[in-house]
C-alpha cells in the first residue's frame, strides 16, 4: 500500500509539472511522458467547467471567452487539492482581486465572493430549523435572555457599494445591470435543499451579527434598533424565523 500511495503522490506531482517524481516508475528516462498531457488536459477542462458552475454570475458578467481564459490561468496556479470539484474555487475571489485584466471591473471579486457564499450555503451541514411554535410559550424576559443558534447554511456579506443588488440582478438574468452606491448586505440561507438570497436591511444585518457574536436576543434587538430606529423587532424576528435563519434556541436565566 505504501508503494501505491507513493506512486499516486508522484503522479499528482507530475500532473502539476514535477515530472521527475515519476522517474522510478517509468520504463524510459522520459520523466515528462506524453501521456501525461492527456491527463493534464482532462483535469484542466474539469477545473474550468467546475469554476463555470461555481461562479455563474462572474461568467455571465464577463462572457465565456474572458471567463475561460481566467479559469485556465487560475487552475494552473491553484490546482484542486482533492478529487471532488463540487466546491472548487475557494481562492478564486481573492485571486480575481490580483488579476490584472479584472482591474477595470472592481466589483468582480465581490461578485465572485457572493457566488462562493452561495456554494458554501448549498453544501453547509444539515441542521433543524427553529420554528415559531417553539417560542410561543416563553415569557418575554426568558426570550430576551435566550440565545439563538444560526443555521449552518446562513451567510451574511456586507459591501460598501451595491454589489449584492448587482449580483441578484445578474443571477435573475436581468438585462439592465447597475452598481448602486449605497452599502448593501446580502443574506443567503438554504432551506429544503434550495438556497434563497435577498438584501437584508440594516436592522436585520445588525441583529444577525449580534446573534453570531453570541449576544442574547434582547441585546440583539437593541443593536437592530440602533441600526434602524424605525424597525419593528417583532416583525424582524418573525421574518428571520420564516426564512429559516436559526437552528435552535439556548435558554439562559434572565439577568
Amino acid at each position: 500500500m505504501s508503494e501505491l500511495l507513493a506512486f499516486q503522490d508522484a503522479f499528482v506531482a507530475a500532473l502539476a509539472g514535477d515530472g521527475a517524481r515519476l522517474s522510478p516508475w517509468l520504463v524510459s528516462s522520459d520523466a515528462d511522458a506524453p501521456g501525461l498531457a492527456v491527463y493534464r488536459n482532462t483535469i484542466a477542462k474539469g477545473c474550468v467547467d467546475a469554476l463555470a458552475d461555481n461562479f455563474p454570475t462572474v461568467r455571465a458578467l464577463v462572457g465565456e471567452e474572458w471567463f475561460t481564459g481566467a479559469a485556465v490561468l487560475f487552475s494552473r496556479e491553484r490546482p484542486p487539492e482533492h478529487a471532488a470539484l463540487l466546491d472548487y474555487g475557494a481562492a478564486f475571489p481573492a485571486w480575481l482581486e490580483r488579476f490584472e485584466p479584472a482591474a477595470d471591473l472592481p466589483y468582480l471579486a465581490g461578485v465572485a465572493h457572493l457566488d462562493r457564499l452561495w456554494t458554501e450555503a448549498l453544501f453547509a451541514a444539515e441542521a433543524p430549523v427553529l420554528e415559531a411554535a417553539a417560542l410561543a410559550s416563553l415569557p418575554p424576559d426568558t426570550l430576551a435572555a435566550a440565545r439563538v443558534r444560526l443555521h449552518p447554511s446562513l451567510r451574511l456579506a456586507t459591501f460598501d457599494a451595491g454589489v449584492p443588488g448587482l449580483w441578484l440582478s445578474a443571477r435573475a438574468g436581468d438585462d439592465a445591470l447597475e452598481l448602486g452606491e449605497s452599502p448593501q448586505t446580502l443574506l443567503l440561507i438554504r432551506r429544503a435543499g434550495a438556497v434563497s438570497s435577498r438584501i437584508a436591511d440594516d436592522a436585520e444585518a445588525a441583529f444577525l451579527r449580534a446573534c453570531r457574536e453570541g449576544d442574547a436576543l434582547g441585546r440583539a434587538a437593541e443593536r437592530a434598533a440602533e441600526a434602524q430606529p424605525t424597525c419593528s423587532i417583532a416583525s424582524l424576528f418573525a421574518g428571520l424565523i420564516a426564512d429559516g435563519a436559526f437552528s435552535g434556541l439556548d435558554l439562559d436565566p434572565p439577568a
